[in-house]
């Protein structure tokens, strides 16, 4: 049974993504309710990983995980074109939850997860860069506005560099944080 703060903050978690879809229907942004759905599809990962794998996450993993979906969604609002940091901090947070699932399915199988992490993220980090290109190239040339922005050279590395920051910061904190995901293998 989860607690009523638990319940309160996936509630939020919920209103938010209603609200950057509301916000991206009234500004007839395809982008913005393109994000926001895959984002609440996406806050739906830790139920699936927990009945998938038989274990039970903390709260903090599940809001972790949720958290990382809002941020997407938020960005698209503004945040990615106005605020700095915005990209960075979300490549590094959907990395990190990506290596964590692979640092606990690997430690679950009895393997060493570090080859796998750092693998996992860099090969998704650059598939997402090549699918975010296609669709921003594609978009513009059908002469439609595309979901998804490629910035350029510069952003794609900048990207996939801190996509390398969540793996580390996965491999370095992986024991301490995710160890209570390794029983029951």
């Amino acid at each position: 049974m989860k607690a009523l703060a638990e319940q309160r903050a996936e509630h939020g978690i919920q209103y938010a993504l209603l609200a950057v879809f509301v916000l991206g229907v009234r500004r007839r942004d395809p982008g913005t309710v393109a994000n926001a759905v895959a984002a609440a599809i996406g806050a739906f990962l830790p139920d699936l990983a927990e009945r998938a794998y038989s274990i039970e996450l903390r709260p903090w993993q599940r809001m972790y995980v949720r958290s990382g979906m809002v941020t997407h969604a938020v960005g698209m609002l503004g945040p990615y074109d106005d605020v700095w940091w915005w990209d960075h901090l979300t490549h590094t947070h959907s990395s990190s939850i990506l290596g964590g699932a692979v640092f606990a399915i690997s430690r679950r199988r009895g393997r060493d997860p570090r080859p796998r992490v750092v693998a996992a993220v860099v090969c998704l980090g650059l598939l997402w860069e090549t699918v975010e290109y296609a669709i921003h190239t594609a978009g513009n040339r059908l002469g439609f506005e595309p979901v998804l922005v490629s910035y350029g050279t510069k952003d794609t590395v900048l990207d996939l560099g801190f996509d390398l920051i969540g793996a580390l910061l996965v491999l370095a904190l992986g024991d301490r944080v995710l160890g209570d995901l390794e029983a029951d293998a």
